[in-house]
């Protein structure tokens, strides 16, 4: 029996997706965010508006909320946390903001993602030579060594990297040693796999939500990534 797209939407939200608590400690989780196209009054231009995601690595779990991070933190918070408690994330500030509220009354061990680090080392340019010296030193955790390498450098993009540096300093662990004994994961490509997983539902083409909507239809998507719904 064919179910019109209206009525999926009407049972969609008439049912409550609450977030799984979970049974098995949780050793480390990533956070990012996404953008979803909200629905403005006729002959205004449309807008986005931001939503986190946090994935908790090991039990393969993503929770959602959308302009509230309360929704989130409180998740997390309510999970039975290991100590410590590895969070990773990107340069950008909401996370970390995020991240800071999570886990008050365990250790914390932040990381920031290896990834996103030599993202933005690479945008310095210039020599090739120096940016794989750099690279190498970053990989051990060598934060000073390598804003050493740039200690001449006068352009932008150059001191807006050992300022990004200095701004992470304590997130830039030796990646090297803790991925080898197998200690915490280096990256957040849990969570942006969750983030993409979601945008394929909400950035279908030409799609445009009520407001008042995302945060049943991110909760309807997170409860399918994590398997909740039965066929």
């Amino acid at each position: 029996m064919q179910v019109s797209r209206s009525s999926q939407q009407r049972l969609v939200h008439r049912q409550n997706f609450d977030l799984p608590i979970q049974q098995s400690t949780v050793e480390e989780l990533s956070v990012d965010g996404g953008n979803i196209r909200v629905r403005t009054p006729k002959g205004e231009i449309c807008c986005w508006l931001g939503y986190k995601a946090i994935s908790l690595h090991h039990q393969g779990t993503v929770g959602t909320s959308f302009q509230d991070n309360q929704v989130v933190i409180d998740w997390v918070n309510d999970q039975p946390l290991a100590s410590p408690l590895t969070c990773i994330g990107d340069g950008h500030d909401g996370i970390w903001n995020i991240i800071d509220q999570l886990a008050p009354n365990v250790q914390r061990r932040e990381v920031l993602d290896w990834f996103h680090l030599i993202e933005n080392l690479h945008k310095v340019g210039g020599s090739q030579k120096r940016l794989k010296q750099a690279q190498a030193l970053l990989w051990k955790g060598e934060v000073e060594p390598t804003k050493a390498l740039f200690a001449g450098c006068k352009g932008k993009q150059a001191q807006n990297f050992c300022h990004y540096l200095d701004k992470h300093s304590d997130r830039i662990i030796n990646y090297e040693y803790h991925q080898a004994e197998q200690i915490c994961s280096v990256g957040s490509g849990s969570v942006e796999s969750a983030v993409k997983q979601i945008d394929r539902r909400t950035k279908i083409s030409g799609a445009q939500w009520k407001r008042e909507n995302v945060p049943q239809v991110l909760a309807h998507r997170a409860a399918y990534l994590n398997g909740l719904l039965s066929v």
